[in-house]
Protein backbone atom coordinates (compact mmCIF):
# COMPACT_ATOMS: atom_id res chain seq x y z
CA UNK A 1 0.00 0.00 0.00
CA UNK A 2 1.82 2.89 -1.34
CA UNK A 3 1.92 6.23 0.22
CA UNK A 4 3.19 6.01 3.83
CA UNK A 5 6.05 7.70 4.47
CA UNK A 6 7.89 8.78 7.79
CA UNK A 7 9.09 12.90 7.63
CA UNK A 8 11.94 14.60 9.39
CA UNK A 9 10.59 16.49 12.40
CA UNK A 10 13.42 18.77 11.18
CA UNK A 11 11.94 19.63 7.81
CA UNK A 12 8.37 20.26 10.05
CA UNK A 13 9.42 22.70 12.14
CA UNK A 14 11.81 24.97 10.82
CA UNK A 15 11.66 28.42 12.27
CA UNK A 16 11.25 31.44 10.46
CA UNK A 17 12.15 33.61 12.74
CA UNK A 18 12.94 37.24 11.76
CA UNK A 19 15.71 38.49 14.23
CA UNK A 20 15.36 41.95 13.82
CA UNK A 21 15.79 44.44 16.30
CA UNK A 22 12.98 45.99 17.74
CA UNK A 23 12.48 49.72 16.99
CA UNK A 24 10.55 51.78 19.28
CA UNK A 25 8.92 55.16 19.00
CA UNK A 26 10.53 56.43 22.41
CA UNK A 27 14.34 55.13 21.58
CA UNK A 28 16.49 52.40 23.52
CA UNK A 29 14.27 53.11 26.88
CA UNK A 30 11.26 52.61 25.50
CA UNK A 31 11.99 49.60 23.70
CA UNK A 32 13.41 48.00 26.16
CA UNK A 33 10.13 48.75 28.68
CA UNK A 34 8.21 47.34 25.49
CA UNK A 35 10.14 44.23 25.50
CA UNK A 36 10.01 43.47 29.29
CA UNK A 37 6.20 44.26 29.51
CA UNK A 38 5.45 41.65 26.36
CA UNK A 39 7.28 39.41 27.60
CA UNK A 40 5.79 39.78 30.71
CA UNK A 41 2.62 39.40 28.87
CA UNK A 42 3.51 36.14 27.31
CA UNK A 43 4.51 34.59 30.29
CA UNK A 44 1.26 35.34 31.93
CA UNK A 45 -0.39 33.61 28.88
CA UNK A 46 2.01 30.51 28.98
CA UNK A 47 0.88 29.96 32.92
CA UNK A 48 -2.81 30.48 32.03
CA UNK A 49 -3.28 28.15 29.27
CA UNK A 50 -1.35 25.61 31.11
CA UNK A 51 -3.33 25.60 34.55
CA UNK A 52 -6.57 26.18 31.72
CA UNK A 53 -6.94 29.18 33.77
CA UNK A 54 -9.93 31.16 31.45
CA UNK A 55 -10.10 34.25 33.78
CA UNK A 56 -6.29 34.40 33.54
CA UNK A 57 -6.19 33.97 29.66
CA UNK A 58 -8.07 36.88 29.20
CA UNK A 59 -6.19 39.42 31.19
CA UNK A 60 -3.59 38.82 28.79
CA UNK A 61 -6.01 38.85 25.47
CA UNK A 62 -8.61 38.46 22.89
CA UNK A 63 -10.51 34.65 23.80
CA UNK A 64 -9.96 33.66 20.39
CA UNK A 65 -8.43 30.08 20.39
CA UNK A 66 -8.45 29.22 24.10
CA UNK A 67 -11.23 26.91 23.60
CA UNK A 68 -9.71 24.87 20.97
CA UNK A 69 -7.00 24.42 23.54
CA UNK A 70 -8.98 23.71 26.26
CA UNK A 71 -8.93 19.76 26.30
CA UNK A 72 -5.18 19.22 25.59
CA UNK A 73 -2.71 18.13 27.82
CA UNK A 74 -0.20 19.75 28.53
CA UNK A 75 2.89 19.64 30.66
CA UNK A 76 4.17 22.88 29.51
CA UNK A 77 4.07 25.64 27.43
CA UNK A 78 6.65 28.65 27.52
CA UNK A 79 6.97 31.35 24.79
CA UNK A 80 10.84 32.80 24.14
CA UNK A 81 10.47 36.73 22.31
CA UNK A 82 12.97 36.77 19.58
CA UNK A 83 11.62 39.62 17.85
CA UNK A 84 9.22 42.67 18.47
CA UNK A 85 8.09 45.34 15.62
CA UNK A 86 6.51 47.93 17.18
CA UNK A 87 4.50 50.67 15.17
CA UNK A 88 3.12 53.01 17.74
CA UNK A 89 0.46 51.07 20.25
CA UNK A 90 0.58 48.33 18.22
CA UNK A 91 3.18 45.37 18.09
CA UNK A 92 3.97 42.00 15.91
CA UNK A 93 6.14 39.61 18.44
CA UNK A 94 7.78 36.47 16.98
CA UNK A 95 8.07 33.93 19.51
CA UNK A 96 9.37 30.51 19.71
CA UNK A 97 6.66 28.26 21.27
CA UNK A 98 7.43 25.34 23.40
CA UNK A 99 5.20 22.70 24.06
CA UNK A 100 4.98 19.13 25.80
CA UNK A 101 2.08 16.73 25.71
CA UNK A 102 1.64 15.13 29.33
CA UNK A 103 3.03 12.04 29.17
CA UNK A 104 3.83 11.92 25.58
CA UNK A 105 6.96 14.25 25.24
CA UNK A 106 9.97 13.78 26.99
CA UNK A 107 11.48 17.15 25.51
CA UNK A 108 9.55 20.09 24.39
CA UNK A 109 8.24 20.40 20.35
CA UNK A 110 9.52 23.62 18.91
CA UNK A 111 7.70 26.02 16.60
CA UNK A 112 7.44 29.35 15.49
CA UNK A 113 4.59 31.70 16.28
CA UNK A 114 3.84 35.42 15.21
CA UNK A 115 1.39 37.73 17.97
CA UNK A 116 -0.64 40.29 17.04
CA UNK A 117 -0.52 43.07 19.91
CA UNK A 118 -2.14 46.35 20.92
CA UNK A 119 -1.54 48.72 23.80
CA UNK A 120 -4.58 49.28 26.17
CA UNK A 121 -5.44 52.98 27.04
CA UNK A 122 -4.04 51.68 30.49
CA UNK A 123 -0.44 51.10 28.89
CA UNK A 124 -0.84 47.06 29.05
CA UNK A 125 -0.15 44.77 26.31
CA UNK A 126 -2.90 42.73 25.38
CA UNK A 127 -2.77 39.88 22.37
CA UNK A 128 -5.14 40.40 19.56
CA UNK A 129 -4.38 36.87 17.84
CA UNK A 130 -1.68 34.33 17.51
CA UNK A 131 -0.62 32.32 14.21
CA UNK A 132 1.81 30.39 12.73
CA UNK A 133 4.99 31.81 11.91
CA UNK A 134 5.75 32.10 8.38
CA UNK A 135 6.81 29.01 6.79
CA UNK A 136 6.09 27.25 9.97
CA UNK A 137 3.39 24.42 10.36
CA UNK A 138 0.36 24.69 12.06
CA UNK A 139 -1.07 23.19 15.21
CA UNK A 140 -4.40 21.36 15.23
CA UNK A 141 -5.56 24.05 17.46
CA UNK A 142 -4.77 26.26 14.59
CA UNK A 143 -7.60 24.52 12.84
CA UNK A 144 -10.39 24.70 16.05
CA UNK A 145 -11.09 23.35 19.05
CA UNK A 146 -9.09 20.21 19.62
CA UNK A 147 -11.59 16.75 20.99
CA UNK A 148 -8.71 14.09 22.94
CA UNK A 149 -9.46 10.59 23.25
CA UNK A 150 -7.00 8.51 25.29
CA UNK A 151 -6.33 4.81 24.62
CA UNK A 152 -4.11 1.91 26.17
CA UNK A 153 -1.55 2.53 24.06
CA UNK A 154 -1.79 6.31 22.81
CA UNK A 155 -3.53 9.51 22.75
CA UNK A 156 -5.55 10.79 19.63
CA UNK A 157 -6.16 14.54 19.09
CA UNK A 158 -8.70 15.34 16.32
CA UNK A 159 -10.61 18.80 15.07
CA UNK A 160 -13.59 18.75 12.69
CA UNK A 161 -13.90 15.16 14.02
CA UNK A 162 -16.12 13.35 15.75
CA UNK A 163 -15.54 11.73 19.00
CA UNK A 164 -16.86 8.34 17.71
CA UNK A 165 -14.26 8.48 14.86
CA UNK A 166 -11.29 9.20 17.07
CA UNK A 167 -12.07 6.26 19.24
CA UNK A 168 -11.73 4.48 16.25
CA UNK A 169 -8.07 5.51 15.66
CA UNK A 170 -7.87 4.99 19.28
CA UNK A 171 -8.45 1.07 19.17
CA UNK A 172 -6.53 0.84 15.28
CA UNK A 173 -3.60 1.98 17.89
CA UNK A 174 -4.06 -0.17 20.26
CA UNK A 175 -3.92 -2.73 18.66
CA UNK A 176 -0.79 -1.69 16.49
CA UNK A 177 1.20 -1.09 19.36
CA UNK A 178 1.24 -4.81 20.50
CA UNK A 179 1.65 -6.21 17.18
CA UNK A 180 4.39 -3.62 16.57
CA UNK A 181 6.44 -4.66 19.90
CA UNK A 182 5.71 -8.11 18.98
CA UNK A 183 8.18 -8.10 16.49
CA UNK A 184 10.85 -4.96 17.51
CA UNK A 185 10.66 -5.54 20.95
CA UNK A 186 9.71 -3.49 23.75
CA UNK A 187 12.62 -1.07 24.19
CA UNK A 188 10.37 1.93 22.73
CA UNK A 189 7.86 4.40 24.15
CA UNK A 190 5.13 2.02 23.43
CA UNK A 191 2.61 4.41 23.03
CA UNK A 192 1.61 6.78 19.99
CA UNK A 193 0.37 10.03 19.48
CA UNK A 194 -2.10 10.63 16.55
CA UNK A 195 -3.61 13.89 15.00
CA UNK A 196 -6.69 13.22 13.01
CA UNK A 197 -7.65 17.41 11.11
CA UNK A 198 -10.65 17.54 9.70
CA UNK A 199 -9.41 16.96 5.89
CA UNK A 200 -7.06 17.32 3.46
CA UNK A 201 -5.92 20.83 3.78
CA UNK A 202 -5.75 19.92 7.54
CA UNK A 203 -3.38 17.32 7.12
CA UNK A 204 -1.09 19.55 5.01
CA UNK A 205 -1.24 22.54 7.31
CA UNK A 206 0.09 20.53 9.74
CA UNK A 207 2.97 19.39 7.67
CA UNK A 208 3.25 22.90 6.34
CA UNK A 209 3.30 21.72 2.95
CA UNK A 210 0.78 22.11 -0.44
CA UNK A 211 -2.14 19.44 -0.13
CA UNK A 212 -1.35 18.16 -3.27
CA UNK A 213 1.64 16.89 -2.04
CA UNK A 214 -0.27 14.13 0.03
CA UNK A 215 -3.57 13.90 -2.03
CA UNK A 216 -4.55 9.47 -1.46
CA UNK A 217 -1.64 9.51 0.90
CA UNK A 218 -3.56 7.89 4.03
CA UNK A 219 -1.09 9.07 6.70
CA UNK A 220 2.55 10.18 7.62
CA UNK A 221 4.93 9.98 10.81
CA UNK A 222 6.77 13.18 11.63
CA UNK A 223 9.90 11.99 14.02
CA UNK A 224 13.35 12.68 14.44
CA UNK A 225 15.92 10.62 12.85
CA UNK A 226 17.84 8.52 15.33
CA UNK A 227 15.37 10.51 18.02
CA UNK A 228 15.55 9.08 21.72
CA UNK A 229 14.30 9.32 25.03
CA UNK A 230 15.91 12.90 24.82
CA UNK A 231 13.09 14.36 21.96
CA UNK A 232 9.53 14.73 21.26
CA UNK A 233 7.30 11.91 21.00
CA UNK A 234 6.54 11.51 16.83
CA UNK A 235 3.17 12.60 15.60
CA UNK A 236 1.15 10.32 13.33
CA UNK A 237 -1.00 12.54 10.96
CA UNK A 238 -3.73 11.00 9.16
CA UNK A 239 -5.39 12.38 5.93
CA UNK A 240 -9.10 11.54 7.26
CA UNK A 241 -10.06 11.73 3.68
CA UNK A 242 -7.35 8.95 2.10
CA UNK A 243 -8.36 7.17 5.24
CA UNK A 244 -11.88 7.10 4.66
CA UNK A 245 -11.67 4.96 1.56
CA UNK A 246 -9.87 2.34 3.00
CA UNK A 247 -11.09 -1.35 4.59
CA UNK A 248 -11.02 -2.22 8.12
CA UNK A 249 -7.68 -4.07 6.99
CA UNK A 250 -6.53 -1.24 5.30
CA UNK A 251 -6.71 0.89 8.10
CA UNK A 252 -5.24 -1.13 10.61
CA UNK A 253 -1.87 -1.95 8.08
CA UNK A 254 -1.83 2.17 7.54
CA UNK A 255 -1.20 2.34 11.29
CA UNK A 256 0.47 -0.20 12.02
CA UNK A 257 2.80 0.80 9.34
CA UNK A 258 3.09 4.47 10.90
CA UNK A 259 3.52 2.96 14.60
CA UNK A 260 6.70 1.13 13.48
CA UNK A 261 8.71 3.79 12.01
CA UNK A 262 8.02 5.66 15.95
CA UNK A 263 9.42 2.24 17.61
CA UNK A 264 12.08 2.31 15.01
CA UNK A 265 13.10 6.20 15.03
CA UNK A 266 16.05 5.57 17.17
CA UNK A 267 17.60 2.68 15.20
CA UNK A 268 16.68 5.05 12.26
CA UNK A 269 19.56 7.08 10.43
CA UNK A 270 21.01 8.38 7.04
CA UNK A 271 22.22 5.21 6.33
CA UNK A 272 19.03 3.67 6.54
CA UNK A 273 17.67 3.68 2.60
CA UNK A 274 13.79 4.03 2.15
CA UNK A 275 13.63 0.64 0.90
CA UNK A 276 14.04 -0.57 4.29
CA UNK A 277 12.72 1.38 6.45
CA UNK A 278 9.31 1.66 4.54
CA UNK A 279 9.35 -1.93 3.72
CA UNK A 280 10.52 -3.10 7.13
CA UNK A 281 7.39 -0.79 8.56
CA UNK A 282 4.96 -2.07 5.94
CA UNK A 283 6.01 -5.87 6.61
CA UNK A 284 5.23 -5.67 10.55
CA UNK A 285 1.79 -3.91 9.09
CA UNK A 286 1.23 -7.02 6.55
CA UNK A 287 2.03 -9.89 9.10
CA UNK A 288 -0.88 -11.69 10.15
CA UNK A 289 -3.35 -10.27 7.51
CA UNK A 290 -3.62 -13.08 5.26
CA UNK A 291 -2.95 -11.15 1.94
CA UNK A 292 -0.84 -12.53 -0.43
CA UNK A 293 1.74 -11.21 -2.20
CA UNK A 294 0.10 -10.17 -5.08
CA UNK A 295 -2.81 -9.09 -3.03
CA UNK A 296 -0.41 -6.58 -1.25
CA UNK A 297 1.67 -5.35 -4.32
CA UNK A 298 -0.80 -5.33 -7.45
CA UNK A 299 1.64 -2.86 -9.44
CA UNK A 300 4.63 -4.93 -9.18
CA UNK A 301 2.43 -8.16 -10.00
CA UNK A 302 1.88 -6.24 -13.01
CA UNK A 303 4.85 -5.34 -13.96
CA UNK A 304 6.63 -8.80 -13.49
CA UNK A 305 3.64 -10.05 -15.27
CA UNK A 306 4.43 -7.96 -18.36
CA UNK A 307 8.26 -8.57 -17.80
CA UNK A 308 8.96 -5.44 -16.63
CA UNK A 309 10.42 -6.13 -13.15
CA UNK A 310 12.88 -4.29 -11.03
CA UNK A 311 16.26 -4.95 -11.75
CA UNK A 312 17.61 -3.03 -8.22
CA UNK A 313 16.06 -2.66 -5.10
CA UNK A 314 13.90 0.70 -5.20
CA UNK A 315 15.98 4.42 -4.85
CA UNK A 316 14.72 6.77 -2.05
CA UNK A 317 14.18 8.74 -5.26
CA UNK A 318 12.07 6.03 -6.05
CA UNK A 319 9.47 7.10 -2.98
CA UNK A 320 8.83 10.69 -3.25
CA UNK A 321 5.26 11.90 -3.24
CA UNK A 322 4.82 14.10 -6.42
CA UNK A 323 6.79 11.37 -8.68
CA UNK A 324 4.81 9.10 -10.87
CA UNK A 325 2.49 7.07 -8.76
CA UNK A 326 2.96 3.81 -10.16
CA UNK A 327 6.49 3.94 -9.30
CA UNK A 328 5.50 5.26 -6.35
CA UNK A 329 4.06 2.36 -5.16
CA UNK A 330 6.36 -0.38 -7.13
CA UNK A 331 8.92 1.33 -4.29
CA UNK A 332 6.81 0.32 -1.42
CA UNK A 333 5.60 -3.00 -2.79
CA UNK A 334 9.56 -3.75 -3.36
CA UNK A 335 10.63 -2.54 0.17
CA UNK A 336 8.25 -4.77 1.84
CA UNK A 337 9.09 -7.58 -0.46
CA UNK A 338 12.98 -7.50 0.67
CA UNK A 339 12.13 -7.46 3.97
CA UNK A 340 9.41 -10.47 3.47
CA UNK A 341 12.22 -12.69 1.93
CA UNK A 342 14.44 -11.58 5.12
CA UNK A 343 11.82 -12.82 7.42
CA UNK A 344 10.98 -15.72 5.36
CA UNK A 345 14.72 -16.85 4.43
CA UNK A 346 16.90 -15.67 7.59
CA UNK A 347 13.86 -14.67 10.31
CA UNK A 348 11.82 -12.59 11.50
CA UNK A 349 14.27 -11.79 14.10
CA UNK A 350 17.49 -11.50 11.92
CA UNK A 351 15.49 -8.88 10.15
CA UNK A 352 14.54 -6.88 13.09
CA UNK A 353 18.85 -7.15 13.59
CA UNK A 354 19.65 -6.22 10.22
CA UNK A 355 17.67 -3.12 10.28
CA UNK A 356 19.74 -2.25 13.48
CA UNK A 357 22.91 -3.06 12.15
CA UNK A 358 21.90 -0.61 9.02
CA UNK A 359 21.11 2.11 11.31
CA UNK A 360 23.94 1.62 13.54
CA UNK A 361 25.84 3.11 10.88
CA UNK A 362 26.33 7.49 10.37
CA UNK A 363 26.07 7.99 6.30
CA UNK A 364 24.79 5.98 3.44
CA UNK A 365 28.17 3.99 1.99
CA UNK A 366 28.80 0.76 2.79
CA UNK A 367 26.23 0.32 5.45
CA UNK A 368 23.60 -1.81 4.06
CA UNK A 369 26.59 -3.65 2.52
CA UNK A 370 27.91 -4.14 6.50
CA UNK A 371 24.78 -5.43 7.31
CA UNK A 372 24.39 -8.17 5.24
CA UNK A 373 27.55 -9.53 5.75
CA UNK A 374 27.43 -9.49 9.53
CA UNK A 375 23.77 -10.17 9.82
CA UNK A 376 22.86 -12.04 6.80
CA UNK A 377 26.01 -13.71 5.73
CA UNK A 378 25.49 -12.31 2.06
CA UNK A 379 26.37 -9.71 -0.08
CA UNK A 380 24.51 -7.22 -2.05
CA UNK A 381 24.78 -8.51 -5.41
CA UNK A 382 23.34 -11.81 -4.44
CA UNK A 383 21.00 -10.94 -2.16
CA UNK A 384 19.41 -8.67 -4.99
CA UNK A 385 19.54 -11.37 -7.42
CA UNK A 386 17.58 -13.65 -4.25
CA UNK A 387 15.51 -10.87 -3.96
CA UNK A 388 14.36 -10.59 -7.87
CA UNK A 389 13.68 -14.23 -7.97
CA UNK A 390 11.62 -14.37 -5.01
CA UNK A 391 9.71 -11.34 -6.84
CA UNK A 392 9.28 -13.96 -9.82
CA UNK A 393 8.36 -16.80 -7.64
CA UNK A 394 5.77 -14.63 -4.97
CA UNK A 395 4.55 -12.68 -7.61
CA UNK A 396 4.08 -15.17 -11.07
Amino acid sequence: MAGRRRVPRSALVALALLLVSPVGCGGPTATDGARSAVRAVLDARAAAILRHDEPAYLRTGARAGYENLRAVPLSAWSYRLTGLHRTGATATADVQLDYRLKGYDDSPVTVGRTLALSRTAQGTWYVDSERPAKQAPQQLWDQGAVTVVRGAHGIVLGSGQSGAALRGYAALADRAVPAVSGVWGTGWSRHVVVLVPGSLAGMAGLLGAPASSYRGIAAVTTGEVGGSAGTPADRIIVNPDAYAVLGSVGKQVVLTHETTHVATRAHTSAATPLWLSEGYADWTGYLRTGRTAAQAAPELYRAVADGDGPAALPADRDFGFSGDATRLAEAYEGGWLACRLIAGHWGADRLSRFYRAVGAHHTRPGAVEAALKSVLGTDLETFTAQWRDYLRTQLD
